[in-house]
């Protein structure tokens, strides 16, 4: 698999703002990545692609310098609140942009807390174009998240780091730790537990702080294999091993829930990586379920934090089973690169599958056959990619527009998955 698009991002920003040289290897062939690459590089980070990975020298947390324009994030959202976070601290105005899909997504989730922290941010009404007037220091906050969200906390934390004392963020439901993760690596001490409330967990960084270069062997994208996963779960006769594959426990609950639904999936050569779990993901197909089972497998509450990317994928392979599968407080979906839920729908009843939509979720109908069609992606990753599994159970031929918009993400999609395929 290429590079973990959530820890390339992470890796390349938290560098940047340490002292010295870092290798970063198996970086993301990502286009959301290459837009954090090159931002950075506006902002006064050198960054050198070379044979055995990328070489960033970096600045400082403090040492980053006002582009001469605007920088344009592409279609990443992951980009732009991570920035947002760096650049609250940092003396200089600053405008984040992106193309209209990013415009249209919801900003006002980081503008609050990066605002009480003392940065000064303007906005379209919550939404893209961001302008920024940093502040340094930072004032430090303890900040409870409104929405579940690793992109809000990120944002948070990385503003901490030129803070003056402890900024605390506390999450009802945990959500990936890839910041905390590699902020660790790079030296700084990163606060974790239980919060004052039952079953909230917090993490806190003190600022201001020192970060120091190092290497870092980015894992592969374990929400990038979990199509391939899938379709050799639901094929006849398939087998399939996916090696050196992040396996963070915020990331795994896709492989919790299939294996739930019949997936025959082991873990093996686990170890530890750069502070991020690596392993091999083994996996035989065909799913087998009971046919006995016929109640939906239910996918809700604090479950959707840990599903939010894969949540396209699964409503595909609850086409599949006995009795079908639910998906419900699942709002998030509909502010993403696409109204995901309203593009799942749509695509599954092109084929042939009986599919209830909700405003939070949907519900799909039992075990269908699926019939090839003419898949609208709608320019996002995610429903390329889901509808391209459904397309290879499907009888007959699927067409899928603007297919080239899984670059975002995994611009090998198609050709990896070619290979694999008899």
């Amino acid at each position: 698999m290429p590079g973990d698009k959530s820890i390339s991002h992470r890796a390349a920003m938290i560098a940047a703002l340490a002292n010295g040289t870092s290798l970063i290897r198996n970086f993301s062939t990502s286009e959301d990545c290459a837009a954090t690459l090159r931002c950075l590089e506006q902002l006064g980070v050198s960054i050198a692609r070379k044979s055995d990975g990328l070489v960033i020298k970096g600045v400082g947390a403090r040492g980053l310098r006002a582009p001469k324009e605007p920088l344009d994030c592409g279609n990443s959202g992951t980009t732009m609140r991570l920035l947002a976070g760096v650049l609250a601290g940092q003396d200089f105005e600053t405008t984040l942009t992106g193309d209209e899909s990013l415009r249209s997504r919801p900003m006002q989730r980081i503008i609050e807390p990066l605002g009480m922290m003392g940065a000064e941010i303007h906005s379209n009404d919550g939404r893209p174009p961001l302008t920024i007037r940093g502040r340094n220091p930072l004032r430090p906050i303890d900040y409870e998240l409104l929405v579940s969200s690793a992109q809000v906390k990120s944002a948070i934390l990385l503003a901490g780091l030129n803070a003056r004392g402890q900024t605390k963020v506390t999450e009802q439901t945990p959500t990936r730790d890839h910041t905390e993760r590699m902020l660790r690596w790079f030296g700084v001490t990163v606060e974790e537990g239980d919060a004052f409330k039952e079953g909230q967990t917090f993490a806190a960084v003190t600022g201001p702080a020192s970060l120091t270069a190092r290497e870092v062997l980015v894992p592969g994208d374990i929400s990038s294999a979990a199509y391939f996963i899938a379709a050799a779960a639901l094929l006849e006769g398939s087998l399939l091993e996916t090696a050196n594959v992040g396996l963070n426990p915020s990331r795994v609950a896709f492989l919790s829930v299939v294996k739930l639904s019949g997936l025959t999936v082991n873990f093996q050569d686990m170890r530890e990586q750069c502070n991020e779990p690596v392993g091999i993901v083994r996996v035989e197909g065909p799913l087998t379920t009971k046919e006995s089972t016929d109640t939906p497998l239910m996918i809700n509450g604090e479950r959707i934090a840990g599903l939010i990317d894969e949540l396209p994928l699964l409503a595909v392979i609850g086409s599949q089973l006995v009795g079908g599968i639910e998906i419900r407080d699942a709002r998030e979906l509909r502010v993403k690169e696409s109204d995901r839920i309203a593009a799942t729908v749509a695509g599954l009843r092109a084929m042939n599958a009986e599919v209830e939509e909700f405003e939070d979720g949907l519900r799909v109908a039992g075990r269908t056959r699926l019939r090839g069609a003419r898949i609208d992606s709608r320019g996002d990753h995610r429903i390329a990619m889901s509808f391209a599994v459904a397309g290879l159970l499907a009888e007959g031929e699927t067409e899928i527009e603007d297919a080239e918009c899984v670059s975002v993400s995994f611009p090998e999609f198609f050709e990896l998955l070619e290979s694999v395929v008899e």
